[in-house]
């Protein structure tokens, strides 16, 4: 399944996101982050797509930073609030989440007002393997973020407290990503059921779709 962090606007890549309804069936949840985060104000295009979203039966998950838990409590409540009643976000994407056991109690906070504020879909984007603890608060742990020869090239195993948990707990994001590059299969090899590989590079990889998506459309 992909989870697909699509960050750009719906006016300036309209048939990306018309291809990401299409797709509904392939889809466990799309990211919905008009600007690292909410924005400061409705956004009439964004609502738009993730109505269309929510009614083909993908989750939506608004995008709020943690900044690795520095961000204060409050501030990140507001941003999944706004998420909800702004986009109708039905999901919550923590992203720059700590991995330190020491976090655990304000994640645990964070993740009781998600619940609280709708998000029946909660991921915490660790982009590494977290203590084991951080698997009792969310759905799904982003355990890997990076690029393609990063990803190609980890020989790390997975830490054997990942074997107490389904494969669908867990989710790769990888970008720079060449063509046929074999993402999609090393990803299930490493036991993260849930991933996305995306071409896009530098500092804004995410504004491209992945490849599984371009290649059907």
């Amino acid at each position: 399944m992909l989870l697909v962090p699509l960050y750009e606007h719906p006016a300036d890549r309209p048939e990306a996101w018309e291809l990401l309804i299409r797709s509904a069936g392939r889809l466990h949840s799309v990211v919905l982050n008009p600007d690292s985060g909410p924005g400061r104000a409705p956004d009439a295009r964004f609502a738009a797509v993730a109505r269309r979203l929510r009614e083909a039966g993908v989750p939506v998950l608004g995008y709020a930073d943690t900044d690795y838990g520095r961000r204060p409590h409050a501030a990140v409540v507001q941003d999944l609030l706004r998420h909800r009643d702004w986009y109708g976000a039905d999901g919550a994407f923590l992203d720059q989440a700590s991995a330190d056991p020491r976090a655990l109690p304000h994640y645990r906070r964070l993740g009781v007002a998600a619940r609280a504020a709708g998000a029946r879909t909660l991921v915490l984007n660790h982009g590494v393997h977290p203590h084991p603890g951080y698997a009792e608060l969310a759905d799904l742990l982003v355990t890997f973020e990076g690029p393609w020869d990063a990803y190609r090239d980890s020989a790390a195993a997975p830490p054997p407290w990942t074997a107490d948990h389904p494969a669908q707990r867990f989710c790769h994001l990888v970008y720079a990503v060449p063509p046929d590059a074999p993402a999609a299969e090393l990803a299930e090899q490493r036991r993260a059921a849930v991933h996305c590989a995306v071409p896009g590079t530098g500092a804004h990889p995410w504004g491209t779709l992945p490849y599984a998506l371009e290649a059907a459309g």
